[in-house]
C-alpha cells in the first residue's frame, strides 16, 4: 500500500508535459513571450505593407497628375497652333518633343521592376498587362520609328488623326486614374473613360495604319533600318517588310484590346461580373 501510494504521489508530482506547460510559470511566460513576439512581427509587417501602399499610392497619384497635365499641354499647343496657322501642316513638328517625352514616359506603366508604379501587379488600378504592353509599345514605335524618323510623312492627315485620338484618350485615362486614387471620381470622367474608347480606338487604329502605309514608299526607297547581305554579321533585315508585318499584327491584337475594354465597360458601368483569364 505504501509503494502504491508513493507511486500515485510520484504521478501527481510529475504531470504530463502539456499540463506542465499550462501550470509552470516559466513555461507560461515563455509562451506568452512567443505570442507577443509574433504579434510584434505581425504589426511590423502590416506597418511595412501600409507604408509601401502609401508610397505606391503617392507615386501613382503624382505620375497620373503629371501625365494628365502633360497631355493637356499638348492639347492646348495643338489648338493654339491650328488657330494661329489655320492648317495642320507643321503641327507635328511643333509638338514632336512634347509628344515624344510624355509618350515615352508611359514606359513606367510597363516596367515590371517598378512595382510601386506598376498597378497591374499591385491591384491599385485593375487592368491587363498585355493590353498596356501592346498599347504603350505600339505608340512608342509609332513616335520613334515612324513619325520622328520619316519627316516626309509628318504632314499627313493620318498623323494628326492618331495624335488627336491619343491626346483625348490619355487625358481621359490619366484623369480617371488620378481621381480614382484620390477616392473622388466624378461620374462624367468614369463615363468618358468607358464610352469614348468605342469611337476613339478605331479612329486611332485607322490613323496609325494609314501613317505606316504612307511611310512604306519612303522606307523602300531609302532602305532605312535595313540590313543587307553580305555583312559581317551574316544577317539580313528588311524594315519595309517588317512594317508590313506590324500592320498585319493589328488584326489579332486590336480585337483583344477592344473587347477587353468592352468587358471592363460592362463591369464598371453596368455592374456585370466579368471573369477574365490571367494574362
Amino acid at each position: 500500500m505504501n509503494r502504491l501510494t508513493h507511486s500515485q504521489k510520484t504521478r501527481v508530482c510529475f504531470p504530463p508535459l502539456t499540463l506542465m506547460q499550462m501550470t509552470n510559470p516559466l513555461c507560461t511566460g515563455t509562451m506568452a513571450s512567443g505570442e507577443e513576439d509574433r504579434t510584434v512581427e505581425e504589426k511590423e509587417t502590416n506597418n511595412k505593407k501600409r507604408t509601401k501602399g502609401a508610397i505606391a499610392t503617392a507615386w501613382l497619384t503624382f505620375y497620373n497628375i503629371a501625365m494628365t497635365a502633360g497631355w493637356l499641354v499638348l492639347a492646348v499647343a495643338m489648338v493654339r497652333y491650328y488657330l494661329q496657322k489655320g492648317t495642320h501642316k507643321g503641327l507635328y513638328k511643333n509638338i514632336a518633343r512634347t509628344l515624344t517625352f510624355f509618350q515615352t514616359f508611359a514606359l513606367l506603366e510597363k516596367y515590371r521592376d517598378f512595382r510601386c508604379c506598376f498597378w497591374c501587379f499591385k491591384g491599385i488600378v485593375r487592368t491587363s498587362v498585355i493590353v498596356i504592353g501592346v498599347q504603350v509599345c505600339s505608340r512608342i514605335f509609332m513616335v520613334w520609328f515612324i513619325t520622328n524618323s520619316i519627316r516626309q510623312i509628318q504632314n499627313e492627315e493620318s498623323v494628326i488623326l492618331f495624335v488627336v485620338v491619343w491626346t483625348i484618350t490619355e487625358i481621359t485615362r490619366h484623369s480617371f486614374y488620378t481621381f480614382n486614387l484620390l477616392n473622388h471620381l466624378p461620374y462624367f470622367i468614369k463615363w468618358a473613360r468607358y464610352n469614348m474608347f468605342i469611337v476613339m480606338y478605331p479612329l486611332g487604329l485607322i490613323g496609325e495604319l494609314l501613317t505606316i502605309h504612307a511611310a512604306l514608299p519612303y522606307v523602300r526607297r531609302s532602305g532605312m533600318y535595313s540590313l543587307r547581305l553580305p555583312n559581317k554579321y551574316n544577317v539580313s533585315f528588311d524594315y519595309y517588310y517588317f512594317l508590313i508585318i506590324v500592320m498585319l499584327s493589328y488584326i489579332p491584337l486590336f480585337p483583344q484590346l477592344y473587347f477587353h475594354m468592352l468587358r471592363q465597360r460592362r463591369r464598371v458601368l453596368h455592374g456585370e461580373i466579368v471573369v477574365e483569364k490571367d494574362e
